[in-house]
């Protein structure tokens, strides 16, 4: 629990440190965000016994597909960081992707929703419709930026599926990271360069601290999800939902519209009791597995 929380404060401060950076260029954002944790995983694999190794071409494909929808998920998320009225909004909307991952599960798994996660799964998306326009004026300053939240988590959601998938052919946690890290790093860079920006020193250190918030966020939720099932963990990580709130009222003045307070709390609330029936229907499977074990099984 302390992991994910530390992952959650991590990526609330990157949220933070690429708000505070200012009016820079989308792509040189992306850019920073990606190099540091591109050097750090680089290092780390140096001293890995399978260094730089993909296990399969199976896997290669999979590495590809989290790569770019991945890559195209931050894009998204910064944008709508930059433009939205706070970057709590930002963080909710981006949050809405564990629902997106239960869609693609089906898609790509043939993993079969219940009808209840079918529910939770509408009610978060209920949620976000208030935080995508709380006003409800449907100005395209403010839609646009909220959609492409939306979408990143839309996006976040396919990458985790595909993370699955390679975490079930044996793919090393490293070195997705490491592939997904320096692939975002590589196509953000002549956009970089094209369309560079000159910095102050306070905007190259946000820049580099966004950096190394991501990397640290990445590192933590590696370690939560290796300590613990996912299952157990997943919704501490909407603790980020509110260090970006408290990180955006007091450092940037930021206080979201009234209406995005019922759309944080249904979605809050929709997460909640999906890990609520996700344990209780883990431990009715556990407790008849054991009956079974002990002849005791219930006549169907």
């Amino acid at each position: 629990m302390l992991t994910i929380l530390g992952a959650a404060a991590c990526f609330a401060f990157m949220n933070y440190f690429v708000n505070a950076a200012g009016d820079l260029p989308l792509m040189q954002k992306v850019f920073f965000r990606n190099l540091v944790a591109t050097f750090l995983v680089f290092f780390l694999l140096l001293f890995d016994k399978q260094k730089f190794r993909i296990r399969d071409r199976g896997c290669l494909l999979w590495l590809f597909l989290r790569a770019a929808v991945g890559f195209l998920g931050v894009v998204l998320n910064f944008y709508a960081i930059d433009r939205l009225a706070s970057i709590s909004d930002a963080s909710i909307l981006n949050k809405l992707s564990p629902f997106f991952a239960i869609l693609f599960s089906a898609l790509l798994l043939k993993e079969k929703p219940t009808a209840i996660e079918v529910l939770f799964v509408l009610l978060a998306f209920a949620g976000a419709f208030f935080v995508i326009d709380p006003t409800f004026s449907f100005a395209a300053e403010e839609v646009f930026p909220a959609l492409a939240g939306f979408a990143s988590g839309a996006c976040a959601g396919f990458a985790y599926t595909c993370v699955r998938v390679l975490g079930v052919r044996g793919e090393r946690s490293n070195m997705t990271v490491f592939f997904f890290s320096a692939f975002s790093t590589l196509v953000s860079l002549p956009f970089f360069i094209a369309f560079y920006a000159p910095m102050s020193a306070i905007q190259l250190f946000d820049l580099t601290m966004a950096g190394v918030s991501a990397a640290g966020g990445q590192f933590f939720i590696t370690a939560a999800y290796r300590l613990a099932p996912a299952k157990e963990l997943a919704v501490f990580d909407y603790a980020q939902v509110l260090f970006a709130a408290l990180l955006g009222y007091f450092l940037l003045g930021q206080v979201p519209a009234p209406l995005s307070y019922v759309g944080y709390a249904v979605i809050i609330a929709a997460a909640v009791g999906r890990w609520v029936y996700q344990l209780v229907r883990d431990r009715r499977r556990e407790r008849a597995a054991e009956s079974g074990e002990n002849g005791n099984c219930p006549r169907e």
